[in-house]
């Protein structure tokens, strides 16, 4: 497991749909060491804070082995590393092997796997494609956020030690599934409302789906 590519960006000025939008989604690589901080890395930055970052979502991963997914879908369009405004392209961290929970450190810097990507509009900004969003939901290559335990530094070429593994083994395509194919799966959402590591956010969602159910 190995973070092949550390990218960051800062928020800009695109326009989209005649209208002007400010959006962090667009990433570059990074030769040199960078510092992970608590709510991001060193350079790198969120346009919309309120659906955006927070502690929960300091750190985008995308695998790197889904690169050639995107060629096959994309044939005409460009993929550095980093395209999928991921700050960690990775090897061997696929979202159907790890858990919600799941615990990493790279050198000093600890992690945790917290959820995965639900993507917004500007993911369509960063590929010039209105469909884009649906498309990056329906693959179910949504990558996931890593939670930062303790900062340091990263750079391309380190590697990821799995510290510890979630008791709940629920993986992170399990919750992706979850949210969109397996709605009336009641056992799997109970698991979910209790999986402390996932966010508030999610757990609450999934609770009221659960209510639902109940009241069908």
């Amino acid at each position: 497991m190995k973070v092949i590519s550390v990218n960051v960006g800062l928020p800009r000025e695109v326009v989209w749909k005649g209208k002007t939008v400010s959006t962090g989604i667009f990433k570059e690589p990074v030769s040199k060491r960078v510092m992970v901080r608590p709510l991001n890395l060193d350079g790198d930055g969120q346009a919309d804070l309120t659906v955006h970052g927070g502690a929960d979502k300091a750190i985008y991963v995308y695998p790197f082995e889904h690169y050639d997914y995107w060629r096959g879908e994309l044939p005409d369009t460009e993929l550095q590393l980093g395209s999928f405004g991921e700050n960690f392209t990775t090897t061997g961290l696929r979202e159907e092997e790890i858990n919600i929970g799941d615990r990493y450190r790279i050198g000093t810097v600890e992690l945790m796997v917290t959820q995965p990507r639900l993507p917004c509009y500007k993911l369509g900004i960063r590929f010039g494609r209105a469909d884009m969003v649906k498309r990056f939901l329906a693959s179910r290559r949504t990558g996931f956020y890593f939670r930062v335990l303790q900062e340091g530094e990263v750079g391309a070429g380190d590697t990821l030690e799995l510290i510890s593994r979630d008791d709940g083994n629920i993986t992170v395509a399990d919750i992706t599934l979850l949210y969109t194919r397996e709605k009336n799966n009641p056992e799997l959402l109970h698991q979910a409302t209790q999986l402390e590591a996932l966010p508030e956010s999610w757990r609450n969602y999934f609770q009221e789906q659960s209510r639902r159910q109940d009241m069908e």
